[in-house]
């Protein structure tokens, strides 16, 4: 089963963060399948940086967010498509 989890990265104290498609079996920061995103939480605000197509393609195919990406997937929608 595949999972769209958070993957630690950053110094000590000082985090970031990648959104990443991972079997759920695996480690936190063991190989993932794709990387689909950044989140970094000490910036103020807090930077989020999300492929929404990819996660939506993921999410279709079966891969199920964690809590922490459902929460943030809510507070970041993905922008509208621009007006021609």
């Amino acid at each position: 089963m595949l999972a769209i989890r958070l993957a630690r990265f950053g110094a000590k104290k000082k985090p970031t963060y990648r959104v990443v498609i991972i079997e759920k079996e695996r480690a936190r920061n063991s190989r993932s399948i794709e990387v689909v995103g950044y989140y970094s939480p000490i910036a103020k605000p807090a930077q989020v940086d999300l492929n929404h197509d990819r996660i939506n393609y993921w999410i279709k195919n079966g891969a199920q967010p964690s809590d922490t990406v459902r929460r943030l997937l809510r507070t970041n929608p993905a922008p509208a498509p621009a007006a021609a």
